[in-house]
């Protein structure tokens, strides 16, 4: 795949390059009426294997937007350039240039690296080794997600390159206020007048993102060169819905977004709560629950009527808590099963598993204590931590968590897990009783 008319020029860089980011933020970018002002430089977490293939096609790559009968084949133009996630020569290069006026990510809960506090965790091993790097203490370079944004706006400062956006698209409440803390702490630590500067010129917009991508298969390759003729190594495959909602400033400007379909908004709040406790939340419980039972989809999951029982009971506590108009969410739950049905899709439940100490802290427990709060024993949130520490025990899906080592040690006890999780709910003696019970269920055969 090659381009026929020049890419258009760097205005935005991207930390995160996978799926999902190709699927929703450099697609929204792309169907943008002025899609040829604003060209995306993406950098890859760490390994150079994804940048290197998009590299060879000039940025290039197939959409399959797999509806429940057919499929379209658009081809995304927005990545101009693809860089690892090491080459901080280049990273520090483009922050630098006056002209790029929005940094965006999608990494994962664990890479923001905050404390108990909330606030940048000065104490991670990887972050410690990035105060010695930005404080000129120490040789080699910042390794992780705050590193990298401080050591980039510390190169953009001392350019006089003027202000910017740093824009999280990842699924956290309040992500534009928790990558906002994370960075300026980090270089309130390295350099306090360069934590000023950040305060007078970064503006953290906060968002809400939605677009179901699973992960890309052989046969999907093949899909796209039989459909198309093209012979595409790194095409996405996601879902013909796609919602993206924005509150926050741009000081330097941004892409027509809108006219493609995002919504500006005052507050990001109740959409936020919608998806992380719906949606999210929704698949954690089909993860955990339907891997439990045999599913290996969500399509599969959602169509058992155990599991939709389970997944009722779930939406029903979430959603007695969400400041929106009932007609609203129970349109969104209506539409949720609609795109779950669509077997075309193979978002699986191993993918949705991943990292569910760090996911369910966000997506479960907010209802749960709310619950709590209000005297009821919630038998949806009971399922989830049931069939959660189930996983941890070895049912269903294999555990891949980035910080699940201590949680499959503590797992032969629930009220040491849940202890982990949050040491509110350890004292919660009729909900420990009350997931103990739920644990026989969760590993009920199909």
């Amino acid at each position: 795949m090659r381009r026929d008319l020049p890419p258009a020029p760097v205005r935005m860089v991207h930390l995160g390059l996978g799926n999902f980011f190709r699927a929703h933020q450099a697609w929204y970018t792309a169907a943008a009426p002025d899609a040829g002002e604003w060209g995306i430089a993406a950098f890859t977490g760490r390994s150079r294997g994804l940048a290197d293939r998009l590299s060879a096609q000039d940025g290039l790559y197939t959409l399959v937007v797999r509806g429940p009968d057919t499929d379209e084949f658009p081809v995304v133009g927005s990545v101009v350039a693809a860089y690892p996630g090491t080459d901080l020569t280049n990273w520090r290069a483009l922050l630098a240039r006056p002209e790029v006026a929005i940094v965006t990510l999608t990494v994962t809960e664990a890479a923001y690296r905050r404390g108990a506090d909330g606030g940048v965790d000065l104490d991670d091993p990887d972050v410690r080794s990035d105060l010695a790097v930005l404080r000129g203490a120490a040789g080699g370079d910042v390794r992780s997600v705050p590193g990298r944004l401080v050591a980039g706006l510390a190169a953009r400062r001392a350019a006089g390159a003027g202000p910017i956006a740093v824009m999280s698209c990842d699924n956290l409440p309040d992500n534009g206020a928790v990558t906002d803390r994370v960075v300026t702490g980090l270089a309130a630590a390295a350099d306090p007048d360069l934590a000023g500067w950040i305060r007078e010129r970064v503006a953290f917009p906060t968002t809400m993102v939605d677009r179901i991508t699973p992960a890309t298969t052989d046969d999907d390759v093949r899909a796209v060169a039989a459909a198309t003729g093209r012979d595409d190594a790194v095409p996405v495959v996601t879902e013909p819905f796609h919602e993206w909602v924005i509150s926050g400033d741009f000081p330097a400007g941004r892409p027509a977004w809108d006219a493609a379909g995002a919504r500006f908004v005052a507050d990001v709040g109740p959409h936020e709560q919608r998806k992380l406790w719906l949606l999210n939340g929704g698949h954690s419980l089909l993860a955990y629950a339907g891997g439990a039972r045999g599913h290996e989809t969500v399509a599969d999951a959602v169509a058992d009527p155990e599991c939709r029982s389970w997944l009722d009971d779930w939406w029903d506590s979430a959603a007695a808590h969400l400041p929106l108009p009932a007609a609203e969410i129970a349109e969104y739950r209506a539409a949720l099963l609609r795109r779950w049905a669509n077997r075309r899709i193979q978002h699986r439940l191993g993918q949705i598993a991943a990292d569910g100490s760090q996911k369910l802290p966000i997506r479960i427990l907010p209802v749960l204590h709310r619950e709590r709060s209000a005297g009821r024993l919630p038998r949806g949130g009971v399922r989830v931590l049931a069939a959660w520490i189930a996983h941890l025990r070895g049912a269903g899906t294999p555990v891949r968590d980035a910080a699940g080592e201590r949680f499959v040690a503590a797992a032969g006890s629930v009220r040491d897990v849940l202890g982990l999780l949050d040491p509110a709910l350890a004292g919660d003696g009729e909900l420990v009783a009350a997931v103990e019970a739920g644990l026989n269920q969760a590993t009920g055969p199909a």
